[in-house]
């Protein structure tokens, strides 16, 4: 109560700049928190975190050798970090580097893009579906997949229907494996994914059908499934198959899965405006006559 009553007697105090301030350091922890969900990353945070929390109680303690030590520990502990942590630190950064500023800035990928991407997509899974060509596309989200991502071939390549079908052609070295897509670029080719042991799989289901359904029960994957022996499209996302799909249905649950909301809502608005322009200019005309 008292905690209460000193946060309204200085609300008089909290200027405009302090909550800017404030929301700006809430929102740059939510972007950032996403980089720190990979396995390296999140050992080295971890580790730092303990280092400096063990610290604080020895001093609060008053261990005094322990905390000389702690605290001779931290002085020096940036270039041990840099050490021993090389390769997730080299990983972290390249990933930061990845980010552009825009994608940064905002919380979910442009409808523009994503709209090319699928594209793509349909187009390369329509022709392997008749091809009979087996196909494993991963579009990943929030969970980036970096475990499966480092099993494959880095690419790091423009999305595109050709370059899909050239992966998964038969003869190519990177045929045998999934394709793991990040926003409109394909991270890497021939990845290893884990299979799904659930027991309600069809017995007709290969391995590419129980790796779509394994990566998408353990993340919020989408995955794309191509059946090299019957040419059938299927797609799997949160642990359920959607089989035998044909490419008009495959395009429109993909755009519900990938495409933000928020601006397929503005993209219908200004559709149903431009239809209501025109219906009125039919009419004005019509009054003229």
């Amino acid at each position: 109560m008292e905690g209460f009553q000193a946060l309204i007697e200085n609300l008089p105090v909290i200027k405009l700049w302090d909550i800017v301030d404030v929301l700006i350091v809430t929102f740059l922890i939510y972007k950032l928190i996403p980089v720190f969900k990979s396995t390296g990353t999140g050992k080295i945070a971890c580790i730092i975190a303990v280092v400096l929390v063990v610290t604080w109680l020895t001093g609060v303690l008053e261990l005094y050798a322990l905390n000389y030590i702690l605290s001779q520990l931290v002085a020096v502990g940036l270039l041990a970090v840099v050490i021993l942590f090389q390769p997730e630190i080299r990983r972290m950064i390249d990933h930061m580097s990845n980010l552009k500023f825009k994608k940064f800035l905002s919380t979910e990928k442009t409808t523009k893009q994503m709209e090319l991407v699928i594209d793509h997509t349909v187009k390369a899974c329509e022709i392997m579906s008749q091809e009979h060509y087996g196909a494993l596309i991963v579009f990943s989200r929030e969970k980036q997949l970096d475990e499966y991502y480092k099993t494959g071939t880095l690419l790091d390549a423009q999305v595109s229907d050709q370059l899909l079908r050239n992966l998964f052609y038969p003869k190519s070295a990177l045929h045998d494996g999934a394709v793991i897509l990040r926003g409109d670029r394909i991270a890497a080719a021939a990845c290893v994914l884990p299979l799904s042991d659930s027991d309600r799989i069809s017995a007709d289901l290969g391995t590419r059908h129980r790796a779509a359904l394994g990566v998408s029960e353990i993340s919020d994957a989408v995955v794309v499934v191509v059946s090299e022996e019957t040419g059938a499209i299927s797609v799997a996302t949160g642990g359920v198959l959607k089989r035998h799909l044909a490419a008009e249905t495959l395009k429109q649950l993909l755009t519900n899965e990938l495409c933000p909301e928020e601006e397929k809502t503005e993209k219908k608005f200004s559709f149903l405006l431009r239809q209501k322009l025109q219906k009125n200019e039919k009419e004005e005309k019509q009054d003229e006559k």
